[in-house]
């Protein structure tokens, strides 16, 4: 099968490619300029359009003569992102059918109850497009996806890593189910076999964890002591501007992040696993998943890699200071950071911050 993916140098595509180069598939990596994959190791196995999600023509030329779109595109930016990703949706449903394209896969988030954030009422508009499309499409909702440089994963490190303690506003009670990487390419890889489907699929772990015990486990896994301790009365914009400033990552991320923890995120069902997971996979233990991508390894797009470990090509941001080590003994890699973070965190909240996040 000939498949397009779109995100090819983002976090989750990265790690797919390998996954479904070695499934025997022809992979075409969509790409914003020539040049763009020459760092990833399957570069030479996979060929390359020249891809715009703001561009008609370059969407229209990127999805022709392709079997399957696997879409894992989604901003998280600053300005009006819901309206930008539902157009960009938009544009590939109509690319993929006027193309003949025979399915679509896309990577979204779980769907709580409630009133939304910006961040998952985006999510929801993007699969509702695909889903209403002509086009047979699936739609993965995974849970907080854990692997080495990904965007929820590399917060939760930096937070624990870098600050001696653990303030857990007091709002911050709801619960999780995360999910390894390693699962959600395998999933990915199974909705491409079979009859095409068209409809939504909770993705998650074995385990159902609250925000604080999942920061006490990573603080365990990584031989960190951690005290929590609760922060009542803190609003949600005074959390992402604090927690951007800790991690040293985009506010306008962690932000949008933050502004969903306020929901459940546990999985209504599980049928992504009855009709797209081998008989004989086994699911990654939290545990497990958290070790793993701490690991001393940086191969992660490689296909004898490990896909919960590091990568070279990951952004400069992802990676922190503890490692495991091949014998499983937990390391802190010398660099002096609580210091200076600390002492930086006054003046960059207040730098970051705007006159209506104080109100």
């Amino acid at each position: 099968m000939r498949i397009l993916v779109t995100g090819a140098t983002g976090y989750v595509g990265s790690r797919l490619i390998p996954s479904l180069v070695e499934a025997g598939h022809e992979v075409v990596a969509a790409i914003r300029s020539s040049g763009d994959i020459d760092a990833f190791a399957w570069a030479g196995d996979v060929s390359t359009r020249i891809f715009d999600i703001e561009d008609d023509a370059l969407v229209e030329s990127a999805t022709a003569g392709v079997d399957a779109v696997v879409y894992l595109v989604h901003s998280m930016a600053v300005g009006d992102f819901v309206a930008r990703d539902r157009e960009a949706a938009g544009r590939v449903a109509r690319a993929c059918v006027s193309n003949g394209v025979a399915r679509v896969v896309y990577l979204s988030g779980l769907v709580p109850d409630g009133d939304l954030s910006d961040h998952l009422r985006s999510r929801l508009e993007v699969e509702e497009v695909f889903l209403g499309s002509e086009v047979p499409a699936v739609v993965l909702r995974a849970a907080m996806v854990i692997g080495s440089g990904s965007t929820s994963f590399e917060i939760l490190r930096r937070m624990t890593e870098r600050v001696p303690f653990t303030p857990i506003p007091s709002w911050m009670r709801s619960t999780l189910q995360p999910v390894a990487i390693e699962d959600v390419v395998h999933l990915i890889g199974g909705t491409l076999e079979g009859k095409p489907r068209n409809g939504h699929y909770d993705v998650g772990g074995d385990e159902v964890v609250s925000y604080p015990e999942l920061l006490a486990l990573f603080a365990r896994v990584a031989g960190l002591r951690r005290q929590q301790f609760v922060v009542p009365f803190v609003p949600r914009p005074v959390v992402g501007a604090v927690v951007a400033a800790l991690t040293g990552m985009s506010r306008a991320t962690v932000s949008a992040l933050v502004d969903s923890l306020s929901h459940d995120m546990v999985c209504q069902e599980d049928e992504a696993r009855q009709h797209f997971a081998d008989p004989d996979h086994d699911f990654m233990a939290l545990v497990e998943a958290l070790e793993r991508s701490l690991g001393v390894s940086h191969d992660a797009t490689s296909a004898e890699g490990d896909i919960q470990a590091g990568a070279a090509t990951d952004p400069e941001w992802a990676g922190g200071v503890t490692e495991i080590e091949e014998g499983g003994r937990a390391v802190q890699k010398p660099r002096s950071l609580v210091g200076t973070i600390l002492l930086g965190v006054p003046v960059a909240l207040v730098q970051r911050m705007r006159p209506r996040d104080l109100i």
